[in-house]
């Protein structure tokens, strides 16, 4: 693994953690897919090898992502946010429909969701305007508006098919304004208007049917059900069904898991192999094996933790931590909507759920991170060498 590692740089701890999850996903992927052969046809090694074309994509990307020197992340963040802008209104014109949202485009034969790209796009963006616009934070024209307006563009526009996607965006978003030190009574006052429009958004949904937003009945029924479900544990309505049948699967799984390819219940859970992975991985794996899971995620997060803030370039230290947050709470509502304490989203867990836009994504941010890494230990190798050399010189 070493003589393997040495050809990738950057952190080899992450590299390792990436690999392995991708690896396992596999596996995983081929176990989980038969709700998927029973809806939609064709058989479990189709599958498996469509999602290994992602894996490998994936890889290729992220591979060829750390290579780039990272000062150019900061140069073309403008045109890559602009880029998103255009793929997302091309998406609500033109977009194919997937499970009820039209949320997707087709891209040589494959399926890939626009708004994948713009949160690491906004990321970007939003990492170079907090570096650019730190002198202003505490004028609304020049600093908040200017800071605040990609993040409220982007999200308006996933927010009509992906719910889940925008709210969790924005929730990125605000806590790398609140890492950028962003005076806090603006972000206050920002809040307390977006609850404001909340409110006012869903009165005007009920108030007149005939203006509903297609998917707005999909988000109240979940959260409704989400709301019964905890009233009463003992539901059990259709509506309810696949998240009952997550938290029975979670439960089937006991501590140690039925084993590989023996869960029952992932053959009546909807999206078993991505947006219910976890319930799936447990009813296999067992309860011991999730809490690895879930550590093997932190440990992720503070390996790109400890990237960020070895870096002395602030756009990638925001750049880094935007990312990161975003992996792991990603992975975490995932873990939550299995074990029923979110309503339903779409939000699947990174590196291991069945192959597309997202994985592809998620690599190419590892690749990002990964960049910077090699950057960082290029400079601490050139300036240990300038120590060594220094003291040799002294010494003599």
């Amino acid at each position: 693994m070493r003589d393997q590692l040495r050809h990738l740089k950057g952190d080899s701890v992450m590299w390792m953690i990436v690999i392995l999850l991708m690896s396992f996903s596999l596996l995983t992927v081929y176990s989980f897919v038969p709700i998927l052969v029973r809806i939609e046809g064709g058989t479990p090694f189709y599958y498996l090898v469509k999602h290994l074309t992602y894996v490998v994509l994936g890889f290729v990307s992220m591979f060829a992502v750390h290579r780039i020197n990272t000062k150019y992340f900061s140069q073309i963040s403008q045109f890559v946010y602009y880029l998103a802008i255009a793929l997302l209104v091309f998406t609500i014109f033109f977009g194919i429909k997937v499970n009820g949202a039209e949320r997707w485009i087709r891209v040589f034969g494959l399926t890939f969701q626009s708004s994948d790209f713009a949160k690491l796009a906004l990321i970007m963006y939003l990492s170079k305007l907090l570096v650019k616009k730190e002198k202003y934070f505490d004028d609304w024209k020049l600093g908040v508006l200017p800071v605040m307006a990609p993040i409220f563009i982007i999200c308006l526009l996933i927010l009509k098919d992906n719910l889940s996607t925008a709210l969790m965006l924005f929730t990125i978003s605000f806590a790398l304004l609140f890492i950028a030190r962003f005076p806090w009574k603006k972000l206050l006052l920002i809040m307390i208007s977006i609850v404001v429009g909340i409110l006012l958004f869903i009165s005007v949904q009920e108030a007149f049917p005939t203006l509903q937003l297609s998917r707005y009945q999909t988000w109240k029924a979940r959260i409704v059900r989400l709301w019964e479900q905890k009233q009463d544990p003992s539901a059990s309505k259709v509506e309810n069904a696949q998240a009952n049948n997550a938290k029975l699967a979670i439960f089937n799984g006991a501590l140690i898991g039925q084993g590989v390819g023996d869960g029952q219940l992932k053959s009546y859970i909807p999206e078993a192999y991505a947006d219910f992975y976890f319930a799936s991985f447990i009813e296999e794996f067992g309860l011991i094996s999730g809490v690895l899971l879930a550590l093997t995620y932190i440990v992720l997060l503070f390996r790109i933790i400890k990237i960020a803030f070895k870096t002395e370039v602030l756009f990638e230290t925001y750049l880094c931590l935007g990312i990161g947050i975003h992996l792991l709470m990603q992975a975490s509502i995932n873990m939550l909507v299995c074990i029923g304490f979110v309503p339903v989203t779409g939000q699947n867990m990174p590196f291991l759920a069945m192959g597309g836009s997202a994985l592809i994504m998620a690599c190419v941010s590892i690749g990002i991170v990964q960049s910077v890494a090699r950057a960082n230990n290029k400079l601490t190798a050139t300036a240990t060498s300038f120590d060594y050399n220094g003291d040799e010189k002294t010494d003599k």
